[in-house]
């Protein structure tokens, strides 16, 4: 009995103690962490290629890339975003430089950029591509050479850390060609 009376009184002392310890509070410079990033990101995506045209129709630029695959047994991808996004900037360099990649996409696809911004926001053809900016941006929207929309794909699936991941993006391409699609039982 006198153990534990020991115990206790030990306990009344160390409990106060314990609780008077600092605790680091790790959520306290996450926003500045985050603004950092955020700038870096920025830095990074600055001497990118910009491959979306702000001045560009995006109904006529949909409707001409439609009759480009009529015939051909090719698919149309439709990047949709904007030279504002980062993510937007490194899908397309990512895509562009790694030539398996690039090349399946050329062999397989017509692939353009649909602009979505602040100075132009392209309503009809957002609307058209089953509002794709639902799922974030860069959204990839794949369509028939009837024009009509067989899978949006949110590009977040594709990510690996701060890039994208090599085989979930082949993989993607892969499994949206006019030959996967039609092999379907």
């Amino acid at each position: 009995m006198k153990k534990i009376l020991i115990a206790i009184a030990m306990l009344c002392i160390a409990l106060p103690l314990w609780a008077q310890t600092p605790v680091l509070n790790t959520t306290k410079n996450a926003p500045k962490a985050k603004k950092e990033a955020k700038k870096e990101e920025r830095k990074d995506t600055k001497e990118m290629e910009k491959p979306y045209d702000e001045k560009i129709n995006a109904m006529e630029q949909i409707d001409k890339a439609l009759e480009q695959i009529r015939g051909t047994h090719r698919l149309l991808i439709c990047q949709v975003g904007g030279n504002w996004c980062p993510w937007c900037l490194k899908f397309n360099k990512f895509i562009n430089e790694d030539k398996e990649i690039s090349q399946f996409v050329a062999d397989n696809f017509v692939y353009i950029h649909v602009n979505t911004s602040k100075a132009n926001k392209n309503y009809e053809a957002m609307k058209r591509l089953g509002n794709p900016g639902r799922f974030g941006y860069p959204a990839l929207v794949v369509l028939n050479e009837e024009g009509r929309v067989l899978h949006i794909q949110n590009s977040a699936y594709l990510e690996d850390g701060q890039s994208y991941d090599r085989k979930k993006v082949l993989a993607f391409f892969q499994n949206w060609t006019r030959e996967a699609i039609d092999n379907i039982k």
